[in-house]
């Protein structure tokens, strides 16, 4: 098993790879990578090696996780007899790493598998269109515009217009002259004026 133990902070704390570890709080941005490499013990598989009092050439590689505080522990003073009370808390902050990995002298790196290129097909340009289907292409747009048919249809719909224009005229002035013969026979006639028959 593959384990160290750095300092940070003047504490000391044991380190394992793929495991978190809680420092004091570091000024590092969350999702920075770190390295330690203020390493006191390595322990390897094969041999243990003690720093004097760092080992030279070992790291503990880490990723900040997050920032965190503790529970609030109360702080309270008193003296006996004086009237003397001072009540403070206190959240200590922390920093929680992810150990990726500790480098050290003589540790075998991890040989990358390459992988084998795919190729890619190379697309072919389209081919260009023929005579015929240039002249198919021409006939479509020709039918589909029709210029003369859309100006046939705007005068039949203006002469459609004027027409009903004067219909409704006409219907106009022969609704008046109901209306003033309607109002002459309704008058009532004059009285026939009175002439006296001399015997």
């Amino acid at each position: 098993m593959l384990y160290a133990i750095f300092e940070s902070g003047g504490k000391q704390f044991k380190a394992t790879e793929g495991a978190y570890v809680e420092v004091d709080h570091l000024p590092a941005e969350v999702g920075k990578k770190i390295s330690l490499d203020k390493v006191l013990l390595l322990v390897n598989e094969k041999d243990t090696q003690v720093g004097t009092p760092f080992i030279k050439g070992a790291s503990v590689d880490a990723t900040v996780i997050s920032h965190f505080k503790a529970k609030k522990i109360i702080v309270f003073k008193y003296r006996a007899k004086e009237r003397y009370r001072v009540k403070t808390g206190h959240r200590q902050q922390y920093t929680r790493l992810m150990v990726d990995s500790i480098a050290f002298t003589g540790k075998a790196k991890a040989v990358e598998v390459e992988k084998p290129v795919e190729k890619v097909e190379e697309k072919k340009p389209a081919a260009k269109p023929s005579a015929s289907a240039k002249a198919t292409t021409a006939k479509k747009t020709t039918s589909t515009t029709k210029p003369a048919a859309s100006a046939k249809k705007t005068t039949s719909t203006a002469k459609t217009a004027a027409t009903k224009t004067k219909t409704s005229a006409a219907k106009s002035t022969t609704a008046k002259k109901t209306t003033s013969s309607a109002a002459k026979t309704t008058a009532k006639p004059k009285p026939a004026a009175k002439t006296d028959k001399k015997k």
